[in-house]
């Protein structure tokens, strides 16, 4: 097994849950694509990441069957880890706020990869959703506080690649929130939480806490 450490991110308050990211940190030692997509898939996280540059924030992001150029989670949870103030991803540069317990990053939502965003009534109602079949990627909300802005979601990647649910997507949560226009406080999956908002020259930025696993 390739050496790599395992993190937690967007967790909720109590530092519980959050996506599991793989994070490869000697990317230099694995510079083959189709490598990378096979450690990825033994790993068999939502994603995984190569770092090719810590210094400069160089990443390369794979989920089990593909390589994506830009995803929210892998770019938070990697920001963390380096403490850098920006990362270079395949799609462009990602600005990168640390702001005390949150790890943020900031995107233009063109970057995230499309998502069927698909409203509920009711919070309970997402909450009794079943895995819907492989072929869409959906990314079910409902309302939990319209005024404050605070959402309920979960999301279903539709690959068929082993990720039934995703436990907290950030490319998701930067869609949603350029459709309203308005920062939101996103409680997913079991338990995780993402915040987001719009910066003054219009990136989406989305963050949240971020651990080792263990």
């Amino acid at each position: 097994m390739t050496e790599h450490e395992v993190l937690h991110v967007f967790c909720g308050p109590d530092g519980g849950h959050g996506n599991a990211l793989g994070v490869v940190r000697d990317g230099a030692a694995v510079p083959e694509e189709r490598d990378r997509q096979a450690i990825a898939r033994e790993l068999g996280f939502s994603e995984t990441v190569f770092v090719d540059d810590p210094g400069r924030g160089a990443i390369d992001i794979y989920t089990p069957g593909l390589r994506l150029p830009f995803a929210g989670h892998p770019c938070v949870g990697t920001a963390w880890l380096l403490g850098v103030d920006r990362l270079v991803t395949a799609a462009g540069v990602v600005g990168v706020r640390h702001d005390g317990a949150f790890t943020r990053i900031a995107a233009p939502a063109a970057w995230a990869p499309p998502r069927t965003l698909r409203r509920h009534a009711t919070p309970a109602e997402v909450d009794g959703l079943a895995v819907p079949p492989p072929g869409e990627w959906i990314y079910a909300w409902a309302w939990q506080d319209e005024a404050a802005g605070t959402v309920r979601a979960r999301a279903f990647p539709g690959r068929g690649d082993g990720i039934d649910e995703d436990e907290a997507t950030g490319a998701a949560a930067i869609l949603l929130t350029a459709e309203l226009g308005r920062a939101l406080t996103i409680t997913q999956g079991r338990g995780s939480q993402l915040v987001t908002g719009i910066t003054p020259d219009g990136l989406i930025e989305v963050g949240g806490r971020v651990r080792r696993a263990g």
